[in-house]
C-alpha cells in the first residue's frame, strides 16, 4: 500500500489593491479605532491614540469592537466610522 500525502497549502492568490488616500497632516483629524477583541488589543490601540494626542492632536471620535479577530465589521459600525472618523486604525494585540 502507498502512502498518500496531502498538502493542505494552497500558493497565494494575488488580488488588487487600491490604498485609501493617505492624509497629508494628521493634527486636528478624528480618529477611529476598531479593536479586534484579541488580548491586549484595546490596550495597543488607546496607547496609539494618546500618542497621537500628543503628537498631532488627533482625538478619538469613535471606537467598534469586533465579536472576535476572525469576523468582519458590520455595515452599521463601518458607517458610523465614515461619519464619524477621518482616519481609522485597525489593531491587534498579544
Amino acid at each position: 500500500m502507498t502512502a498518500k500525502l496531502f498538502d493542505p497549502t494552497a500558493p497565494p492568490v494575488a488580488c488588487p489593491a487600491t490604498l485609501a488616500p493617505r492624509p497629508r497632516d494628521l493634527r486636528g483629524l478624528r480618529l477611529g479605532l476598531v479593536e479586534n477583541t484579541k488580548f491586549n488589543s484595546d490596550t495597543l490601540l488607546l496607547k496609539l491614540a494618546e500618542h497621537l494626542d500628543r503628537r498631532s492632536g488627533m482625538t478619538v471620535a469613535h471606537m467598534v469592537r469586533k465579536r472576535s479577530p476572525s469576523h468582519e465589521v458590520d455595515e452599521a459600525a463601518i458607517a458610523a466610522l465614515k461619519a464619524r472618523s477621518d482616519v481609522v486604525v485597525s489593531g491587534i494585540g498579544d
